[in-house]
């Protein structure tokens, strides 16, 4: 971990000396996302049939029988005052995302997931179900084989093994799209750019950018939200297909990100510090337990045989290191090289950043995940 941390921030190093900018230039289109143009969530309720009994247990999932009864009802089958003990069929929730502008007919890909007790939906077949938007309407149609990518298997004693997780699954193209979604993009008079990392910087830029090209097409409202309008004569489609195209250098604040849980530390180009010095070391106490047996003298006649504990504390503080200095000013580059010279690892890292921020050294926001 510590020689590929170093490799790292060797390699953060050369970028930094190497005079590169601290931001490429992006495209619009990468940066925001345009009003109006967005997915939608559906939801179903179905049952997955052709289980190899993995299925739900009908005496434990009430609703699995239901809805069994209720579609062989559909079909013209009776079963209401049948005693239905399969486990080859199982309640499943059905989900899937509607992609902007997607037109009747169109297949997306749907999600499967076990509601009752199944064990597994390995090869079972999902029967007819409508998915459903916000509003209850039907806007597409599931079915299909099902596809966990996972394995599992149970022995006559109980003991099982599995790998992933063999009650949820995927249908690749399952649902068929049977109702769209009305949008008239290009009768709409502005569209709303929304930032996805919002920045006043950036926002002002890309409304400069766009009206480099169409006086008075584009106006920052906020960090987040630049408003556009297409320019006299010429459609929305068109205006927004050219000026998606163009290319902005986007601002961000100066940030350190955190994970403590995998030792991953991320720092933003524009990260400085002010004059600190810093050392590290490590203190480390160990206490070692040996038994030892006490026993009387020969021919005693008091006294027995015990096991005595006997303690070892030794105390090891790591020495050699000397301080560093980190002038004000410091960039991204100087300050990786420095605590690189002290030959910290990532989680010594995270200490001494918080440590440095607890200072009031460190001009930029620390945020922990």
């Amino acid at each position: 971990m510590r020689h590929l941390f170093r490799a790292l921030a060797a390699g953060l190093l050369a970028v930094a000396v190497s005079g590169a900018p601290a931001f490429a230039k992006s495209r619009i289109k990468d940066i925001v996302d345009f009003e109006g143009v967005r997915d939608n969530m559906l939801v179903g309720y179905g049952i997955v049939v052709g289980l190899n009994g993995t299925g739900d247990a009908l005496r434990n999932a009430p609703m699995t029988k239901q809805s069994l009864e209720a579609m062989l009802e559909r079909l013209g089958v009776n079963t209401r005052d049948a005693n239905l003990n399969t486990k080859n069929v199982a309640a499943v929730m059905v989900t899937a995302k509607l992609p902007a502008f997607a037109a009747a007919g169109a297949h997306v890909d749907v999600n499967v997931s076990a509601l009752g007790d199944a064990k597994s939906l390995l090869g079972g077949t999902l029967l007819v179900t409508p998915l459903l938007g916000a509003d209850g309407q039907a806007y597409a149609v599931a079915q299909g084989t099902v596809q966990t990518g996972s394995i599992s298997a149970q022995g006559a004693s109980g003991s099982t093994v599995s790998k992933g997780v063999p009650t949820a699954g995927r249908i690749a193209g399952g649902a068929i799209v049977e109702r769209e979604i009305a949008f008239n993009f290009d009768a709409m008079p502005q569209m709303r750019l929304t930032l996805k990392n919002p920045d006043f910087t950036t926002a002002h830029r890309i409304a400069d950018v766009i009206n480099a090209k169409w006086p008075g097409s584009a106006l920052a409202e906020n960090p987040t939200i630049v408003a556009v309008r297409a320019p006299a004569g010429q459609d929305m489609m068109g205006f927004i297909t050219q000026a998606e195209n163009l290319s902005v250098e986007p601002d961000s604040p100066a940030k350190v990100v955190i994970d403590e849980v995998a030792g991953v530390i991320v720092m933003g180009e524009n990260v400085r510090v002010s004059t600190v010095a810093i050392q590290q070391g490590n203190l480390t106490i160990t206490v070692r337990e040996s038994p030892a047996v006490s026993q009387p003298p020969p021919f005693a006649r008091t006294g027995s045989t015990a096991v005595v504990p006997q303690s070892d504390v030794s105390v090891d503080e790591e020495k050699g290191k000397q301080f560093l200095t980190v002038r004000s000013g410091a960039s991204l580059a100087t300050l990786v090289a420095g605590l690189n010279a002290l030959g910290v690892t990532p989680r010594d890292m995270i200490s001494i950043l918080q440590t440095i921020k607890a200072a009031g050294a460190l001009q930029a926001d620390i945020e922990v995940m």
